[in-house]
């Protein structure tokens, strides 16, 4: 993980002193990219421990469209409880532009310049969007539209918190499936590891669903940034040496991806969760805690 640490060291190193919307304190630099070969790994760091049920279980959280916390309270997973309301509700984030991106489109052809012109009435119709882009690279590889956005200008104001990771692009070529993923903000010490993570294993499962093989993860950042209260706990990682990546072992048949995660890992507890996607040789240096700016 030779690229997180160097991120590390340039944000430490050029990062701007910034005020920020939870009064914390970042030192930030705008604009860098990394990319993981997943052929050569699995990019879980090791650097420090990395919570990987709260990143399995959360992605399939997100893949299934959920907006409410219990999904992942009766799994273990608290990482979303600070912004979540009195009944567990986030209002609609990621899953719901994931799964169900509203949109308006005209009625039929015959009724268009009727419902333009005499009332401009439309109908409200819904996107899944992860369905749709892995249908796309089953059924049309080469095309350049295979995205997933979350940022919806329309409804961000209704969001607990803002999409952080907010669009992400599949790129097929010679048998492999490739990701490339823009974050508008990015915590790095605790949130760039578990976004790593996350969408090379979303790159893990989808490849297998489509019978390739996993390619590149590539992340981009927009304004990355370190919080001043965990540069002590960066000074620390920073001294410690690297272990062997782990490997990601995806236990479903082709084509059974979407069956899995809306209608069997609800019924699921985490230790089946774990016999169907499997991680394999992790080993890390101890966990080090930082305070999450909410």
């Amino acid at each position: 993980m030779r690229q997180y640490r160097q991120l590390v060291q340039d944000v430490m190193k050029n990062g701007i002193d910034s005020d920020d919307r939870t009064g914390v304190g970042t030192k930030s630099v705008f604009g860098r990219q990394v990319r993981f070969d997943l052929s050569k790994g699995f990019p879980l760091l090791t650097l420090k421990r990395t919570y990987w049920r709260g990143v399995l279980i959360e992605l399939l959280w997100l893949m299934r469209g959920e907006t409410n916390v219990k999904f992942l309270q009766d799994r273990g997973v608290h990482i979303w409880d600070e912004w979540a309301d009195e009944n567990g509700d986030l209002g609609p984030v990621y899953g719901e532009q994931w799964r169900n991106w509203e949109t308006v489109r005209p009625k039929e052809p015959s009724e268009i310049e009727k419902d333009m012109k005499e009332r401009g009435k439309c109908d409200i119709f819904a996107i899944d969007q992860l369905y749709d882009a892995i249908k796309t690279i089953k059924t049309n590889p080469n095309s350049r539209r295979i995205i997933v956005n979350a940022w919806n200008a329309g409804v961000v104001n209704q969001m607990a918190l803002p999409p952080c990771h907010s669009m992400f692009q599949f790129y097929v070529r010679d048998g492999k499936l490739s990701c490339q993923l823009y974050q508008r903000s990015a915590d790095l010490f605790l949130g760039v590891p578990f976004n790593i993570a996350s969408y090379s294993c979303l790159v893990h499962l989808i490849a297998n669903d489509a019978g390739l093989e996993p390619g590149e993860f590539i992340h981009t950042f927009g304004d990355l940034h370190l919080y001043k209260n965990h540069l002590p706990q960066c000074r620390e990682m920073l001294k410690r040496k690297y272990f062997k990546l782990p490997k990601l072992e995806v236990n479903l048949a082709k084509d059974d991806l979407m069956y899995f995660i809306d209608h069997k890992c609800h019924k699921m507890s985490w230790e089946d969760i774990q016999k169907v996607i499997n991680l394999k040789g992790y080993r890390s240096h101890p966990a080090i805690k930082g305070e999450v700016a909410v």
